[in-house]
C-alpha cells in the first residue's frame, strides 16, 4: 500500500461529494477505538492521541477510497506515521519535564481487564517499558505484538524495509522481555490485594501497608511541576509505606479513595475536598503491590472520571 490512495484535485469515481465523505466517516468511526489505542500506546498520552486522530482524519478525508485495498490497515498506517512524528516531538518536551513523567491515566471499561493482552499492553507498567524504546522500535513492537499486524503492513506503516522491520521487531521484543512486569495477578488476587491496599491507604496504618507491599515495590508520582510530587522513584516496602502513610495526601483534608479500573488494571481515584486530586495505578503480582504510579498533574486527569474505550 502506498500514497496513491490520496485523491488528486478533480479526481472522480463511485464516491463523490457527500457519498464519499459518508463512506470515509463510516470507516473512520468503525475503527476509531482501535486507532485511538494505537496512538495512545505509541504516545502514552490521551490528549496527544486525540490530536493525532484529528490530524489523521484530515488526511483520511482526502484519500481516494477507490484506491484503498484495506481500509483498516490504511488508517492504522496514517495514525502510526502521525504518532511517530508526534512521539519524536514529545521526546524533546519530556527532556524538560519536572520530575518523573508518567503516562496519562485512563478510566477503562470492565471488558478491557478481560482481554489480558490488551490490559497488559495499556497498563502503566508496560507503557513505562515502551518509553525506553526508540520511536520506530515502539511502533513496530506495538503494531506486531499488540495488534498482530503482518510485517508487510508494518513495513509500509513505518517506512522501513521488510528485513529492517524484522530486525527491529526482534530487538524490541528482547528489550521489552527484559524489562516487562513479571506476571499478571488473577482477578481474585487482584480484588483481595487491592481492597487491602485501599484500606491501608485510607487509614495510613504502617503495618497494614507493609503487609501488602512487595519488598522491592517502586512508587512513582507525576505532578508535572504543578502539584507536589516525588522528584525521583521511591523503592522498598518500608520507604513506600512511610510515603503512603504520611506523604502523599494532606491528612487535614476531606479525602476519599475509590476503587477504579485504570488502564485495564486496578487503581485508586483520590478526591480531596470533593475534587479529583489524583489517581494511583497499582501493579499487583502474587498478591502484593509491586508498583504504585501516582498521577497528580491536572493536565493528565481529564480521563479519570469517564470511561475511555480501547480495543485491538
Amino acid at each position: 500500500m502506498d500514497e496513491r490512495g490520496e485523491r488528486s484535485a478533480g479526481a472522480t469515481g463511485p464516491y463523490d461529494g457527500a457519498d464519499r465523505m459518508d463512506a470515509a466517516t463510516e470507516a473512520f468511526v468503525a475503527h476509531r477505538n482501535l486507532l485511538f489505542t494505537v496512538a495512545y500506546e505509541m504516545l502514552g498520552s490521551a490528549t496527544d492521541a486525540e490530536d493525532v486522530l484529528q490530524e489523521s482524519w484530515l488526511r483520511w478525508a482526502d484519500v481516494d477510497l477507490d484506491a484503498v485495498r484495506e481500509r483498516r490497515a490504511y488508517l492504522v498506517r496514517i495514525v502510526t506515521r502521525m504518532s511517530l512524528d508526534r512521539l519524536r516531538a514529545l521526546g524533546r518536551r519530556k527532556e524538560s519535564y519536572v520530575g518523573p513523567w508518567l503516562p496519562e491515566p485512563l478510566l477503562t471499561t470492565p471488558d478491557v481487564a478481560e482481554d489480558v493482552e490488551l490490559a497488559d499492553s495499556v497498563s502503566m507498567a508496560m507503557l513505562l517499558v515502551l518509553e525506553t524504546l526508540q520511536p520506530t522500535e515502539r511502533a513496530v513492537f506495538v503494531l506486531r505484538e499488540v495488534f498482530g499486524l503482518e510485517y508487510e503492513e508494518i513495513s509500509e506503516a513505518v517506512g522501513k524495509s521488510l528485513a529492517a522491520v524484522r530486525q527491529i521487531a526482534y530487538r524490541a521484543r528482547a528489550h521489552v522481555a527484559a524489562r516487562r512486569p513479571r506476571g499478571v495477578a488473577s482477578p481474585a488476587e487482584t480484588r483481595t490485594a487491592l481492597q487491602a491496599f485501599q484500606r491501608a491507604v485510607e487509614t495510613g496504618d504502617l503495618q497494614d501497608l507493609l503487609d501488602i507491599l512487595a519488598p522491592d515495590v517502586v512508587a512513582l508520582s507525576d505532578g508535572g511541576g504543578v502539584k507536589h510530587a516525588l522528584l525521583r522513584p521511591v523503592v522498598g516496602a518500608g520507604n513506600v509505606a512511610r510515603l503512603l502513610a504520611v506523604g502523599w495526601w494532606r491528612r487535614d483534608a476531606e479525602r476519599s479513595v475509590e476503587l477504579v479500573q485504570i488502564n485495564g488494571g486496578p487503581g485508586l481515584l483520590v478526591r480531596v475536598d470533593g475534587k479529583v486530586d489524583g489517581v494511583v495505578a497499582v501493579r499487583l503480582e502474587d498478591g502484593y503491590v509491586t508498583g504504585a504510579y501516582h498521577v497528580r498533574n491536572p493536565e493528565k486527569l481529564s480521563r479519570v472520571e469517564r470511561e475511555t474505550p480501547v480495543s485491538r
